[in-house]
């Protein structure tokens, strides 16, 4: 036999009902796992030997044959038919299901472990809005948001620390039901974890008051959120851990943020390069071409610099300056977009007699 269930409970052969049911339930809430110190895989072979040696008829088997739960293809290790024993389903009629749950009661079947099967966190969505300065040069924002998280009562587990565990009625301590489903292509049997005991076989006399069994309550969270500079809008960025608390310890969900970078007065951004407008009056034009170092033309980059443009003599002012290196940072990796500026040029609304004349000399000039 492939386990000795008497040596495993921890009593004689001969041991009466009342003898296994009592070692059974001190060795069972000893090892529980969801105690702290538990063992999990001595659990299970404390509810195996329980379930074949608590049944007159198992018992009987395993006493003459030894362990009951192969068979089939011919002793332990064999594949013992594709039913309850065995892999953990079987095929009337065939439906195929979903594969995945196929699989997966497949390969649990093969390694002979049921799981414990407590609820995933819930991943949550938030949106954080920045400023286009922000989103340049990288901030640092704290989120604050409602949330299920763990039970601080009872550490998450969902129980009192001084409870008692029985055996769980829905599934008798087996730790997984049976359930079959009828399709077009005929009906599928599947053995899947119990709701109730998820899994474990048993269930705790006591649950914890103030989260009803969940493990989760509602409650606050605040976190600090590292955005990098060159973010773009809509971008989103996965905090792992940071959603909802998973039930009875189970692992949290995940917050997925939504960056919004709100538009900007005076940039444009388009990928990584910024455009911006640039007024110029006719008169300052003129003065820079007469002397470029005595009336420079200048701009103030998004990062607040001023910076004075070199404009060659030839450049059409109908089109966009580009000035490289000047634009967002690219994300996640080194240089920059550049920066293209779109120049007006705003000519005088009023001239007087003097101005005209002037004008019309330089005109004459520059002929």
């Amino acid at each position: 036999m492939s386990n000795d269930y008497y040596k495993i409970l921890g009593v004689e052969k001969n041991a009466s009902d009342d003898d296994i049911k009592k070692a059974y339930r001190k060795l069972a809430h000893q090892h529980h796992p969801d105690k702290k110190g538990g063992d999990e895989k001595k659990f299970k072979e404390i509810n195996e030997a329980y379930q074949t040696l608590s049944n007159k008829d198992k018992r009987a088997q395993y006493d003459r044959f030894g362990n009951t739960t192969h068979g089939g293809a011919g002793g332990p290790g064999g594949f013992g038919g594709f039913s309850q024993g065995g892999f953990g389903f079987d095929f009337q009629g065939g439906d195929f299901g979903d594969l995945g749950d196929i699989f997966e009661a497949f390969f649990e079947g093969m390694n002979g472990q049921k799981r414990r099967t407590y609820a995933h966190g819930s991943d949550m969505e938030m949106t954080q809005e920045i400023t286009l300065e922000e989103a340049y040069a990288g901030v640092e924002k704290t989120v604050s948001y409602k949330v299920n998280v763990r039970c601080a009562s009872c550490n998450g587990l969902g129980h009192d620390t001084k409870a008692t565990f029985l055996q769980c009625k829905k599934c008798d301590g087996r730790g997984e039901v049976r359930e079959t489903r009828s399709t077009f292509f005929g009906n599928f049997a599947q053995v899947k974890a119990c709701v109730e005991c998820h899994g474990v076989g048993q269930v705790p006399d006591k649950r914890c008051a103030t989260c009803s069994g969940s493990g989760v309550v509602r409650g606050d969270k605040k976190i600090a959120v590292k955005i990098l500079p060159g973010i773009a809008d809509g971008q989103i960025i996965k905090m792992v851990g940071a959603g909802e608390a998973g039930e009875r310890g189970a692992q949290e969900g995940d917050l997925f943020l939504h960056v919004r970078v709100r538009p900007h007065a005076t940039f444009a951004r388009q990928d990584d390069h910024l455009i911006v407008e640039r007024e110029i009056a006719l008169i300052d034009l003129l003065a820079y071409v007469a002397d470029r170092e005595a009336h420079p033309i200048a701009i103030t980059t998004i990062a607040g610099k001023k910076l004075s443009l070199d404009i060659s003599s030839d450049f059409a002012f109908n089109k966009p300056l580009k000035v490289p290196g000047e634009g967002m940072p690219h994300f996640n990796r080194t240089g920059k977009g550049d920066l293209f500026v779109h120049f007006k040029v705003v000519q005088p609304h009023k001239m007087n007699k003097d101005a005209k004349r002037l004008l019309e000399e330089l005109r004459k000039e520059m002929r």
